[in-house]
């Protein structure tokens, strides 16, 4: 047991210190284009991906890098889409929003607002007609709520009782657009009784309510019963992308949410109730940011495709 409550605090240290060297190296030229940090909502995703079973597949959001992280995808070729080189997992041409690995059950991070809902249903439909237990975990956030996309694709999960689980990570703004001025109720969660399924909010800087609220959602879409939607309150650290000059928010703001971090949290939890000493969490910190380092040196060595290649891949 042990050992895997401190892999949960290992797969969030993974996430933070890739999304660290990707601003660094963002900032010094290497990767093009925009990104999308998830800084701050690090439990969300290794809390539900770490119940996850082969077959069950997953889509993610234009701030998708810790969904594909915790699901198992290989930092180096992460890194490498990232810096837009052939060992990508989209051969250098997806870049942030689209890193996908459809084998492995990722079935892609999508660059469009709610895109991925309706893939996720897909997803869940083909499990319910091949008659499989797998489950779809459809991630996106709280601005996706008022797309149509969000209301077409889970009324029709309802309908049809599909195993997919929907987790909105509400980290307060979509943009710079703060989500009560988008929307006149409390919980977001509570769209789910228009549709006659589950709505659950919970608290999604904690690692282990998300893994607990997760695995119920889980079991009952496993068991034919039909699709959850979970809220999961968060905050992230960083602006909406790279040319976000977060004149919405106040740093006094940002400061205050950090002192709700959640691997801050789950790190002094597992001091109190496992004992576990500073060295042990210190170890896994030199581990992982070995293991960025060597994703970086992997990128960088890799080849930028070829111009003859321009066109391959782009149509089905």
């Amino acid at each position: 047991m042990e050992s895997a409550q401190m892999d949960l605090y290992q797969q969030m240290i993974r996430i933070r210190l890739f999304e660290k060297e990707v601003e660094r190296r963002m900032k010094a030229g290497y990767i093009h284009g925009t990104t999308h940090l998830c800084n701050g909502q690090e439990a969300i995703a290794v809390g539900v991906c770490s119940l996850l079973e082969k077959g069950d597949t997953i889509t993610s959001t234009h701030r998708g890098h810790g969904h594909s992280l915790a699901f198992g995808a290989s930092m180096d070729k992460m890194m490498a889409e990232l810096f837009g080189k052939v060992t990508g997992y989209c051969k250098g041409k997806g870049g942030s929003m689209h890193i996908a690995d459809v084998s492995g059950g990722n079935l892609g991070a999508n660059g469009v607002v709610g895109g991925g809902i309706p893939i996720a249903v897909g997803a869940a439909l083909t499990a319910k007609m091949t008659k499989t237990d797998h489950v779809a975990i459809c991630f996106f956030g709280d601005g996706a709520t008022n797309e149509g996309s969000f209301h077409e694709s889970l009324n029709l999960a309802a309908i049809w009782d599909l195993p997919v689980v929907f987790i909105c990570e509400n980290n307060a703004y979509g943009m710079s657009s703060p989500i009560e001025k988008m929307a006149r109720i409390k919980h977001l969660s509570t769209r789910a009784a228009s549709y006659g399924f589950p709505g659950i909010t919970i608290d999604g800087n904690d690692v282990r309510e998300v893994q607990q609220a997760t695995r119920t959602a889980i079991e009952r879409a496993r068991e034919g019963k039909g699709p959850t939607l979970l809220e999961a309150k968060t905050y992230r650290y960083k602006g909406h992308s790279r040319s976000d000059k977060e004149l919405y928010r106040s740093e006094q703001e940002v400061q205050a949410h950090k002192r709700n971090d959640p691997i801050t949290r789950y790190k002094q939890l597992l001091r109190k109730e496992k004992n576990i000493i500073e060295t042990e969490f210190n170890d896994i910190q030199k581990m992982v940011q070995a293991e960025v380092d060597a994703a970086v040196r992997f990128a960088i060595n890799s080849e930028d495709p070829a111009l003859s290649t321009l066109l391959e891949d782009v149509y089905a």
